[in-house]
């Protein structure tokens, strides 16, 4: 068993949590850099990879039990973008860093909370038969531990509160793939679940490439990293 999928998404976001709690970056265009390149290499993946691989997938399944059309993979596909559009109603948009230190709060955003985790679980599940995802998933995760974890430092929540939230959001995705890997019946809907988690991939990836400079524009900087975060995920 390659434990590395396991570790590093989990790392990742201990890693962020650490830098942004004793660290303290003050630079946000370097983070925003960092956001862009973790977009296009998830993007990329999820493109060149992972949808290959769902449709050929479903292919054989169809040709396996004779049945003269595929099952609705594009349907799954777009409940994942719709999925993910409900999740950031109640999440705020803090899988993607689109959260502002100016945003106060009192106590727990239970919501906010539970949709993260919810997200970074499902986000697990496909990483059990591509394991090159993990890394995607680890890259995308550490620069928004960062700014998750400086965003709730600036609020009224107690460290231990802070801590208990990180933790537990570390732990989401190497628990959907243990569930994916372990539980049967899980297996039978990976076709499926696949599919809503790369709508929910191709809207977080492409959100964060757009959102991820001023004013929506593309600078040279940010056009470097993109490429890069491409030709990286090409040759994995």
């Amino acid at each position: 068993m390659d434990y590395s999928i396991y570790i590093l998404p989990l790392i990742a976001v201990i890693l962020g949590y650490g830098i942004a709690l004793f660290i303290r970056p003050k630079n946000k265009k370097n983070l925003k850099l960092l956001l862009a390149f973790s977009g296009a290499f998830l993007l990329s993946l999820t493109v060149m990879h992972l949808l290959p691989e769902v449709y050929e997938s479903n292919l054989h399944h169809a040709e396996d039990h004779h049945h003269h059309h595929d099952s609705p993979i594009g349907a799954f596909i777009m409940i994942g973008i719709v999925f993910q559009i409900i999740l950031e109603y109640f999440s705020k948009g803090a899988e993607h860093g689109h959260v502002h230190s100016h945003d106060k709060m009192n106590n727990m955003p239970w919501l906010l909370f539970l949709s993260l985790c919810l997200h970074a679980l499902l986000e697990g599940m496909p990483i059990s038969n591509h394991n090159h995802l993990a890394y995607g998933i680890a890259i995308h995760h550490f620069p928004i531990a960062i700014i998750l974890t400086t965003f709730f430092s600036h609020s009224a929540l107690s460290k231990k509160a802070i801590f208990f939230f990180m933790m537990l959001f570390a732990f989401m995705t190497p628990l959907g793939t243990y569930l994916s890997e372990n539980l049967g019946f899980l297996s039978h809907f990976y076709t499926q679940i696949s599919g809503i988690v790369i709508g929910i991939l191709f809207h977080i990836s492409s959100t964060i490439i757009f959102e991820s400079s001023e004013g929506h524009k593309f600078n040279l900087a940010k056009l470097s990293v993109i490429v890069l975060g491409i030709l990286l995920a090409y040759f994995m």
